[in-house]
């Protein structure tokens, strides 16, 4: 009999597993199986690197966990909308634009923060936020930038070369005046993701951001997409951030 044709079993760590499912964070969730409630296909398990695969039965205090849907949206972050999912002061965040359509537990991939507009991947899926969130992977990100008065061409030559901020030297891309706007508009290509990076790296020489949109995340574009709107990732989407 040949078997070289049969499907492989797709493994993974009981603790990947249980956190891809939505059980709990992954440092949580070692926590769980170390209380020994989890079994797998009736065996009690507290060892969190057990592999396990979509044919085995695993049940946690005795309810049979059911691999979580992967889920991939692409928003357009409204202004005054936060982006960290708990919040003491109960304000408006990504998730409440997502509560009453999607039931899987969402997650945004990065930050922005509360006054910044723009794209924002959100997705259930560990490996890919980790991959985007990783410096390693060096995801590009574009702004559109407003400031308060013209940006000259002395200081726009000094973003090009570098900016030193407190935290080290920001290094950009590219650095452009916005076409048929005013010098006030400023475009920024970088892959930093440090906090507030954008707006410190213009305060640092004496302006303030008006506005500030992030219009390209990732090689992804907000066009067709209002603000405030969100759509799925396509399977092309998806297949490209995770092969980047």
């Amino acid at each position: 009999m040949n078997t070289n044709n049969k499907p492989k079993k797709i493994q993974l760590s009981l603790s990947k597993f249980l956190a891809q499912s939505g059980i709990a964070s992954r440092r949580k969730v070692v926590d769980i199986i170390k209380s020994k409630v989890v079994r797998v296909n009736g065996a009690v398990i507290n060892e969190p690197g057990f592999k396990v695969s979509e044919h085995d039965i695993i049940c946690v205090n005795n309810a049979i966990v059911q691999s979580e849907k992967k889920i991939y949206v692409l928003l357009n972050k409204p202004k005054n909308c936060i982006t960290t999912v708990s919040d003491e002061k109960d304000r408006y965040n990504v998730l409440d634009i997502f509560a009453d359509v999607i039931k899987e537990r969402i997650y945004p991939i990065g930050r922005l923060d509360r006054n910044t507009t723009g794209l924002l991947v959100l997705t259930n899926d560990g490996d890919l936020a980790q991959r985007l969130s990783h410096p390693s992977f060096e995801i590009e990100k574009i702004y559109h930038v407003r400031l308060n008065k013209s940006f000259t061409r002395k200081d726009m030559q000094a973003v090009r070369e570098g900016v030193e901020l407190e935290d080290g030297i920001i290094c950009v891309d590219e650095a452009y005046y916005i076409p048929q706007q005013t010098k006030a508009y400023v475009g920024v290509v970088l892959h930093s993701g440090k906090y507030r990076v954008v707006r410190r790296m213009f305060e640092a020489f004496g302006y303030e951001v008006l506005k500030l949109d992030r219009v390209g995340y990732a090689g992804l574009t907000k066009t067709g997409l209002a603000v405030g709107a969100w759509r799925h990732l396509t399977q092309a989407e998806v297949t490209y951030l995770k092969n980047r």
